[in-house]
């Protein structure tokens, strides 16, 4: 798993039991495979059409840095399929896991688009 991207858990992502509100985690990784597969498919549209089960394994406080790995467990036709675990950066304890979320290519008609790509592509290897 790669681990993308770090966030800073501050007071205004609190719950009121103090620890990391689990709506304010969901949209940072909705937002975290969105630019992934944006990154991907080189296309700015794109939505996510499933997440499965999402599973709380343990939580996250004020302090807290949390990071957040993506896996690609497949390429469809207009689609990726994402796997993802959030992480607390400093113990590796596991906070969330996804097994299966899926991003959708869209065309300019907003439909799904074929993406043409079949394998995971680094930008650096792009330039």
């Amino acid at each position: 798993m790669r681990f993308h991207t770090r966030k800073w858990v501050k007071p205004e992502d609190l719950n009121p039991n103090g620890t990391l509100f689990g709506g304010k985690l969901l949209a940072w990784i909705d937002e975290e495979l969105a630019l992934y597969t944006i990154i991907q498919f080189e296309n700015s549209k794109v939505v996510t059409k499933y997440m499965s089960e999402i599973n709380f394994k343990s939580s996250a406080k004020q302090g807290d840095i949390i990071e957040i790995g993506i896996d690609v467990v497949r390429f469809g036709t207009t689609s990726i399929t994402l796997e993802c675990e959030v992480r607390n950066m400093m113990t590796r304890e596991t906070i969330i896991t996804i097994d299966k979320t899926i991003m959708v290519n869209l065309g300019e008609d907003g439909k799904p688009k074929a993406h043409g790509k079949t394998e995971i592509e680094f930008v650096k290897d792009r330039l």
